[in-house]
């Protein structure tokens, strides 16, 4: 197994769980999956921050937001790892409730992560919300 697919096997289920808790009203899977050390960022479809305690505030805020994830899956479009950095690119495909309110919506998400400690950390997401999901559809 190369450095990517275990890049891949290692944080795709981790962020699978993180988000699926993220979009019930938990934020602290996905607080665990991203670094505290600095530089951090978050271009997000909704939020956009720098530094570690203001994307943690966001995540939190985002959460509070969220609730009734009826299903979120990753669909990989691109991965790579080397030493200690890699990135993903993905859609991700969610039906949950946005403050009550029941939606389906895609995004496109590019993350890149740093190892620390052996372990894989978030340091920089952009997302931005699909039109249509079937923008994917090609």
């Amino acid at each position: 197994m190369d450095e990517t697919e275990q890049f891949v096997g290692d944080v795709l289920p981790r962020l699978l769980d993180a988000d699926r808790a993220l979009h019930n009203g938990d934020a602290a899977p996905r607080l665990a999956m991203w670094s505290q050390r600095e530089p951090i960022t978050l271009f997000g479809a909704w939020f956009s921050d720098v530094g570690w305690h203001d994307v943690s505030r966001t995540f939190g805020v985002l959460a509070s937001r969220l609730s009734d994830c009826e299903s979120f899956d990753i669909e990989l479009v691109a991965a790579a790892a080397h030493g200690d950095l890699a990135y993903s690119i993905a859609y991700e495909h969610t039906t949950a409730s946005v403050e009550g309110t029941p939606r389906t919506y895609t995004l496109r998400v590019t993350q890149i992560y740093r190892r620390e400690d052996g372990v894989w950390k978030v340091v920089h997401r952009h997302g931005d919300e699909l039109a249509t999901p079937a923008a994917t559809d090609r």
